[in-house]
């Protein structure tokens, strides 16, 4: 069991150990399918805030980045003017980095714009072609700002739409299949 821990009598990947918010994410939300516009759309931008940090730093603060995005809702954020720019930029109880903000905003208007034309995110998804990670990650670099193969990735495997590779011996491990991609 190398790299596995036991919390509360279940065995997890060591990833999860920091914190109590990376235990209940592992646990509950990262590789199993999503289902909401709002949800989609704040895996989106948290996996796009988290490029060049860690997961856990992204974790901490996401309930100010809730309030600060609006509850994540896409239309609301996509109304985010310039004044919001600067109270973001202001805002210290969530990562403040301008290109990201910006970024957010402007992939709030594009998920709502592929939102329309495809009968929603989900249905945007599932029409690309996720058996190939090269076209898929040149498919959202396409559309969305600040969107490297990375952040895709992660968002793909968080969402359930590409799977997760736990860890020998986490109790996951035989819930959610092992990645091809990885």
């Amino acid at each position: 069991m190398l790299g596995v821990t036991r919390v509360m009598d279940r065995p997890r990947c060591a990833w999860a150990q920091a914190t109590p918010e990376l235990r209940r994410y592992h646990d509950s939300e990262y590789g199993f399918r999503v289902k909401r516009p709002q949800a989609y759309f704040e895996r989106l931008v948290l996996e796009m805030f988290q490029a060049g940090l860690s997961w856990r730093t992204v974790l901490a603060k996401r309930r100010a980045f809730r309030t600060a995005f609006a509850g994540f809702a896409p239309k609301k954020v996509a109304a985010f003017t310039r004044d919001d720019v600067q109270r973001l930029l202001g805002n210290a109880a969530i990562i403040r980095n301008r290109l990201k903000i910006e970024a957010a905003i402007k992939n709030a208007t594009v998920f709502l714009e592929i939102s329309r034309k495809t009968g929603g995110f989900e249905a945007f998804i599932r029409n690309l072609p996720l058996h190939d990670p090269t076209a898929t990650v040149k498919l959202f670099r396409k559309h969305f700002a600040f969107m490297g193969p990375k952040i895709v990735e992660e968002f793909l495997r968080s969402t359930g739409h590409w799977n997760v590779s736990h860890e020998p011996g986490c109790f996951l491990a035989q819930t959610v299949r092992r990645s091809r991609f990885s």
